[in-house]
């Protein structure tokens, strides 16, 4: 009876020491410092093998922008067992090299160099330099995990100058447009599905009148001093397997401006992106982004919200028209065409669809269907499995209601 009981004992014993983890071991990265990895990670020596753990340590891994993809294995020999976390890095350093012709079919460029996993603990760090008629630069500085895990930092400086359309009375007006800036925001990750971003920001915005229509009550020469309060909370559930993606991600950013101009009076402004993924089949990814943003509804031709082909709808124009408030759904079918090693070939098939409110106007405005755009498109990626972001894009949209364009726009990364 006895040695039934000493024999029972010693079986529960020795399986819990089987599932103790003994040894834990980083492969595979060469620039990512094994220290930052552990760091990062939940997983210790002496704690029990736990899968749903160690799934969520994947996560956390595959999201920083040095690693493409992470993977963990358990091994165990009857008296040791053994975690091996494996990483597949992507490279960092990316120079950028962007070209385009403006109104005046002027060729304009910006170039670029940023390295997104400094020192191998993810440090970002990027400069920037465009000509666009005029000459600009920014620079700037991101560690979401530069104090541990949860608490970094991110700062920059920008001294943009570009010409920017205004709106008033149903006419337009070009402005030499200016902003010089310095930003400093506080990061805290709660875990892996809650972030927040509380900072600061001073800029002064100098307008400067260039050609167009003119009004007595619209200045054609404006310079004021901001100071700029932001906070930002994102749920992000949105898993990545390479290019594909599955899950949810909402992003709210709230901010609030004060001014020295009266021509520029202080505002508040909101916005929330609302984007879910959707893997279709081995190769089939949909994506869906909503965005609703609104601001306080001043008179004003410097409309903070712009119908942009860059930020919203593909097709409609550079800066077409400003409103304070906006509504834009994009969605879209990405399809892996070519998956070859490192290299990717997705086509797309997309539609955007866009409303906004008039400065000082009413809710109604966005149903008006002077102001909704719809815009149907194709495009496609190439893509480098093996360096972070780099997605060439190309997409050509064609607007399908009342004053509807056409065209191409260029990016690198996904549109959402």
């Amino acid at each position: 009876m006895k040695l039934s009981i000493f024999l029972f004992f010693s079986l529960i014993c020795s399986c819990a020491i089987a599932q103790t983890i003994q040894e834990f071991v980083i492969q595979g990265n060469k620039k990512t410092k094994s220290s930052y990895i552990h760091m990062l990670v939940e997983l210790r020596i002496g704690q029990q093998v736990d899968s749903v753990l160690m799934e969520r340590d994947m996560v956390r891994l595959i999201r920083e922008t040095g690693i493409a993809h992470a993977y963990y294995q358990v091994s165990n020999d009857g008296l040791t067992t053994k975690v091996v976390y494996g990483v597949e890095e992507n490279f960092t350093i990316i120079p950028s090299f962007n070209f385009f012709t403006t109104d005046e079919d002027e060729v304009a460029y910006r170039i670029g160099v940023a390295e997104f996993n400094g020192l191998g603990r993810g440090l970002g760090v990027g400069i920037l330099y465009q000509r666009d008629i005029f000459d600009s630069y920014a620079i700037n500085f991101r560690a979401p995990a530069l104090f541990n895990r949860k608490l970094g930092l991110f700062a920059s400086y920008q001294n943009l100058t570009t010409e920017e359309p205004v709106f008033f009375d149903n006419t337009t007006a070009n402005y030499k447009y200016n902003n010089r800036s310095v930003e400093l925001t506080g990061l805290y990750q709660f875990n892996l599905k809650h972030r927040v971003e509380a900072g600061f920001s001073l800029f002064k915005e100098d307008y400067q009148y260039i050609e167009g229509a003119t009004n007595p009550v619209v200045p054609l020469a404006l310079v004021a001093d901001k100071s700029l309060l932001k906070g930002i909370y994102e749920y992000d559930n949105v898993k990545v397997y390479y290019q594909y993606f599955s899950g949810w991600r909402s992003n709210f950013n709230l901010q609030y401006v004060h001014s020295t101009s009266i021509d520029l009076p202080d505002f508040v402004i909101w916005r929330n992106d609302l984007t879910y993924f959707k893997r279709l089949g081995e190769r089939g990814n949909w994506a869906s982004r909503l965005r609703v943003g609104f601001a306080t509804n001043d008179d004003t031709p410097f409309a903070p919200f712009a119908v942009d082909n860059n930020l919203n709808i593909r097709g409609v124009g550079n800066i077409i028209d400003r409103g304070t408030g906006v509504v834009v759904l994009n969605t879209e079918y990405r399809r892996t065409l070519i998956d070859k090693g490192w290299f990717v070939l997705q086509g797309n098939a997309f539609v955007d669809a866009g409303t906004w409110r008039n400065p000082a106007g009413d809710l109604s405005d966005l149903y008006n269907q002077e102001n909704v755009r719809v815009y149907p498109g194709l495009g496609f990626r190439l893509m480098h499995k093996r360096i972070f972001n780099a997605v060439l894009r190309v997409d050509y949209g064609v607007g399908i209601t009342p004053g509807g364009t056409r065209g191409l726009v260029f990016g690198i990364g996904q549109y959402f």
